[in-house]
């Protein structure tokens, strides 16, 4: 079935008082304020011609569809430019969180994306899969950089630890987690110092040797900064640069007991890949500050570094902290679970990285926070899937039509578009015999005004078939329809009228004998509020779960040709929405997931906005 032509959504924040709109053509020529910084900086050769990204990921949870937006600005950022690189580096710095698993999870997601890196990608096949949203792919440069891990540099940190020691810029401090909160301050009142702070750098090189030879028990001492506990930014109040940790991590092992503190590593990381352009979400523009003072004080290369708005959606939590909760508490099946708004979750449910790439350009890039609707998501989506998926008849609540005109014994194999929107592809034979299967919703025995699909006397037609008249309705002891009889007529074949006469709706069917029984799961929103964090005062977020989000259907019908389907791949079913092979499927068993029905809210959206 071919979707009508839509016209293109405005890209809708929610403050519903102030949609933003999606820019037009000539304003998609514009750069956004990152890419202008780095046009300006290439122009001025800042950096030596260089434009060097990172995509710095955690691997302490799945990556989900706020970082497919990050991911795709610095790797298409490199890729736009001659010469352009984008690292992948992991930012393993607590052993406690970070598994070998999500590694290989982060690894997998950021190649279905479309990007890859020079150690592990064949170039080839790498090409292919620079995304066409960021421009032809004989006009950019793949943006291959190195597979990398803080984990690498934890013998260079703390060297450049013990520089600050050296310099009276750093100390071990004996206070307690709970002590270095207080000795803090807050906004309005100022830290105080801590009664270590003025130790010797002897006594400070000889405790901080000791804490990583292992000789003081986890949580005991930690080496900070020596800054300002009167600055008016908190994070410049002596931030802790170590912490004591026994912990296993997963690659160095057991080799380390003392680890990095997050924004003691994040700059130097950067600088010791000699990132021209550290992008990060506006939550660290007030650290950066810090940053900056470290790579100051060690007198190292100094990357830029630049602020953006994360992505906030519609129905979805960002947060891996409340993901985590889903998955470890039942409320989802695991980190793929189609409803998570986990790139893996999103492609079991049937998204293409096509589709999500186009979202991640349509929103752009801004320095103000704001909520886009998951609708914009819905319509990039069904536009790739639109142009790209082969269509195929399922029938998900069946109700048998037999057609009593029709001889006994008599099969027919009628042929079907495989794709209207792509010739090529050509066409498929289906079976056509006297007992169908339609959708029970498609008959109505007395029906509303403007209802124009089956009902008794009503004639209909059957999509690559005939034309069909309901004659009769069989119902059991319950009242229930069960069954219906038609008679067809044999000149209607293809399915229209030598005579010229029409009718008002074509339903779609398969053959009873020769379909297939498959299993289909209906996903929606897994939150009922578009803000699942609007709660009252101690609320969780977790009270705002749809109990609606899956339904399952366990006796629906599929045409013959998805016997072989592929765990994946994706279908349109024809005048019901796209659906998606689950790996669940096995050689007797086929399981669909709905990726996204074939109506688009963005109709309504668009006239409240007019309104």
């Amino acid at each position: 079935m071919r979707e009508a032509k839509k016209k293109m959504p405005t890209l809708y924040a929610k403050s519903r008082k102030n949609p933003v709109k999606t820019p037009n053509k000539k304003e998609n020529t514009k750069l956004d304020f990152i890419r202008q910084i780095v046009a300006e900086d290439l122009r001025t050769n800042k950096w030596g011609g260089r434009v060097v990204t990172r995509f710095p990921p955690e691997p302490n949870g799945y990556l989900h569809i706020g970082h497919a937006k990050s991911i795709c600005l610095n790797f298409g950022i490199a890729a736009e430019n001659k010469g352009g690189v984008c690292h992948l580096r992991f930012d393993d710095t607590n052993p406690t969180k970070e598994e070998g698993e999500y590694v290989e999870a982060i690894k997998e997601d950021v190649r279905w994306l479309g990007w890859d890196w020079d150690d592990q990608a064949d170039q080839g096949k790498a090409l292919d899969r620079i995304p066409p949203a960021f421009g032809r792919l004989d006009r950019i440069k793949p943006a291959f950089g190195g597979l990398y891990y803080a984990s690498d540099y934890f013998e260079q940190m703390y060297e450049y630890a013990v520089q600050l020691i050296k310099k009276g810029k750093a100390y071990v401090c004996d206070l307690t987690a709970d002590q270095i909160r207080e000795y803090r301050g807050t906004l309005t009142e100022p830290g105080k110092d801590s009664p270590y702070r003025s130790r010797p750098v002897e006594e400070n090189l000889e405790l901080f040797e000791r804490m990583r030879a292992g000789e003081f028990p986890n949580g005991s001492r930690t080496l900070r900064a020596k800054i300002d506990m009167t600055h008016p930014n908190l994070n410049m109040r002596d931030p802790v640069m170590y912490r004591i940790l026994h912990a296993t991590h997963h690659r160095t092992g057991d080799k380390w007991c003392i680890y990095p503190m997050y924004d003691w590593a994040h700059g130097l990381e950067d600088s010791i890949e000699r990132i021209t352009h550290s992008i990060c979400t506006l939550e660290f523009e007030n650290h950066r500050p810090l940053y900056d003072w470290f790579l100051d004080q060690l007198d190292i290369f100094h990357p830029q570094q630049i602020e953006f708005a994360r992505l906030n959606l519609t129905y979805t939590v960002m947060s891996k902290r409340k993901l985590l909760q889903l998955v470890q508490g039942a409320r989802a099946s695991g980190w793929d679970d189609p409803r998570m708004p986990t790139i893996c979750g999103l492609r079991r449910r049937g998204y293409s990285p096509q589709a999500i790439r186009e979202f991640c350009r349509r929103i752009g890039v801004n320095k103000f926070n704001s909520t886009v609707d998951i609708a914009l998501l819905e319509y990039c989506l069904r536009e790739d899937l639109n142009k790209t998926s082969p269509r195929a008849m399922a029938v998900l609540r069946p109700l048998k039509v037999v057609i009593d005109n029709y001889p006994q014994g008599r099969v027919e194999e009628l042929e079907a578009v495989n794709n209207p929107e792509e010739p090529v592809a050509g066409t498929r034979n289906v079976p056509f015999s006297r007992e169908l299967y339609i959708e029970r919703d498609d008959f109505m025995e007395e029906p509303p005004k403007k209802f124009y699909r089956l009902s008794p006397g009503r004639e209909v037609r059957l999509r690559y078939a005939y034309f069909v008249t309901c004659k009769d309705v069989i119902k059991d002891e319950n009242g229930e329809v069960v069954e219906l009889h038609c008679t067809y007529d044999p000149a209607t074949r293809g399915g229209d009228a030598p005579d010229g006469r029409k009718v008002k709706s074509t339903l779609h069917w398969v053959s009873a004998a020769h379909s297939l029984k498959a299993e289909v799961r209906l996903y929606d929103h897994l939150f009922s509020k578009e803000n699942p964090d609007d709660v009252q005062e101690d609320g969780d977020f977790k009270t705002n779960l749809n109990p609606y989000s899956l339904e399952i259907l366990s006796s629906c019908r599929v045409e013959p040709s998805l016997g072989h389907a592929k765990p994946l791949s994706r279908y349109q079913f024809e005048r019901l929405g796209y659906f998606c092979v689950d790996p669940d499927s096995s050689g007797g068993k086929l399981v669909f997931n709905r990726t996204v029905s074939l109506r688009d809210p963005w109709a309504k959206i668009q006239k409240a906005q007019k309104k």
